[in-house]
């Protein structure tokens, strides 16, 4: 009898645990179903701070999605989970850490690193193993010149970049005629750079300047010399965060004064103002999004200005753009999963090559070759309160442009 009651309430004990575990979020038949991505990315070197904005950005969507129990898969929901690598901002390493996330770590996905270079490297590898790549920093066209079908990237092409920039000068000032142009001498910077040319002529401005300089480079004094013999209305630095500060510290120095000074990568980021204090004032920077941006969508976050206070929260600072893209690219995945009902690859694949979504981000919809070409720019400014606001398109502007550019010895 003593036994019988015992088995009694064992049977008991599993009819009341089997259907909660069941039920649990991130679980089926009480093994747990999980979804890991996989990247490599710049921890350390030249682009350690753009990468810890897309660390920080994957990292706070797998936080926000996980809460709600996860990705759902058909009938079920998988918790996400993270494998990451620093490919010490070097394109060999960031190929051979994303060749051990597939054949090692036996990751199921891959999330992009920072910077065109390393994501053209990173790609082949993942085209290699056909395993789809959202690509969240690689902006160079080359990427997606290769007739690869499992890259895909959430931000505007590198040829687009400076366009807002452009366009916001000749709005402020149509007797603007001269543009200088000074380039980091790397893929990505190089198509920003002739897009940029290529614009500005259409505008009818004349660039007067259009040189590049060594990757890495720690004195590029002679050129911005000859730029300011030029003495242009304009001037543009196609580069990222290291050398706009490089270019801002270096003018400075020299007295280079134009009505517009404007950068591909650097003005945007908590760490431009951090390190040039005051001298960053007036400074425009392309952005691919910016947190007073009117989307409004269904995803984890549902809109930019969301995304900022979590991501406030969590980190202490304004998010960057790269920060945003980065989920912006866990999203796309996310959408993918839900359609294919699927974690088979080539099934997710298929669903992100016609995918059609307007996230926190902005639009999530890829061309042929991959590249997302639906997604306009926006345009941000260092203003002297400390603070950096969307100043451009003007249907999404917080503030009005401070024009001109005010004069290193007159400030």
């Amino acid at each position: 009898m003593k036994k019988f009651i015992v088995l009694l309430l064992v049977l008991v004990l599993v009819a009341v645990v089997l259907p909660a575990c069941g039920s649990k979020g991130g679980t089926t038949g009480g093994k747990t179903c999980t979804i890991t991505f996989g990247a490599a990315l710049s921890m350390t070197g030249k682009y350690a701070k753009e990468g810890e904005y897309l660390k920080n950005g994957y990292n706070l969507y797998v936080e926000e999605i996980n809460k709600q129990g996860g990705i759902k898969v058909g009938n079920k929901k998988c918790i996400v989970k993270l494998k990451m690598y620093d490919d010490e901002s070097n394109a060999d390493r960031c190929a051979q850490l994303v060749e051990k996330l597939i054949t090692e770590d036996k990751v199921q996905f891959l999330g992009g690193p920072y910077g065109s270079g390393n994501t053209y490297a990173a790609t082949a590898i993942a085209e290699k193993y056909q395993v789809p790549m959202v690509d969240a920093a690689g902006a160079a066209a080359k990427i997606f010149s290769r007739g690869f079908k499992y890259s895909f990237a959430t931000l505007s092409p590198a040829s687009s970049y400076m366009r807002g920039i452009i366009d916001l000068s000749l709005a402020q000032d149509s007797s603007l005629k001269t543009v200088a142009i000074i380039i980091e001498n790397a893929a990505f910077s190089l198509e920003v750079a002739q897009g940029a040319k290529d614009y500005a002529e259409s505008k009818g401005l004349q660039v007067v300047y259009f040189d590049k300089y060594a990757k890495g480079a720690q004195d590029i004094s002679s050129l911005l010399t000859s730029i300011k013999g030029k003495n242009p209305d304009i001037m543009l630095g196609a580069g990222h965060l290291q050398d706009a500060l490089l270019v801002v510290k270096q003018s400075k120095a020299l007295g280079l004064s134009p009505k517009i000074f404007g950068f591909s990568i650097g003005p945007t980021s908590p760490e431009f103002r951090r390190a040039l204090g005051k001298d960053a004032d007036y400074i425009l920077g392309a952005a691919q999004w910016t947190p007073e941006l009117k989307y409004k969508t269904d995803d984890v976050f549902g809109t930019p200005q969301k995304f900022t206070e979590l991501y406030k929260a969590k980190y202490g600072e304004i998010p960057s753009y790269q920060a945003a893209e980065s989920a912006a690219a866990l999203i796309a995945y996310q959408k993918a999963i839900e359609t294919a009902g699927s974690l088979d690859r080539n099934k997710v694949r298929d669903a992100l090559a016609s995918l059609d979504y307007d996230s926190f981000f902005g639009k999530l919809k890829f061309d042929k070759k991959g590249m997302n070409v639906y997604k306009p720019m926006a345009v941000m400014q260092n203003f002297p309160d400390g603070k950096i606001y969307t100043v451009w398109p003007k249907e999404v502007a917080t503030r009005a442009p401070l024009y001109p550019f005010k004069a290193w010895n007159q400030r």
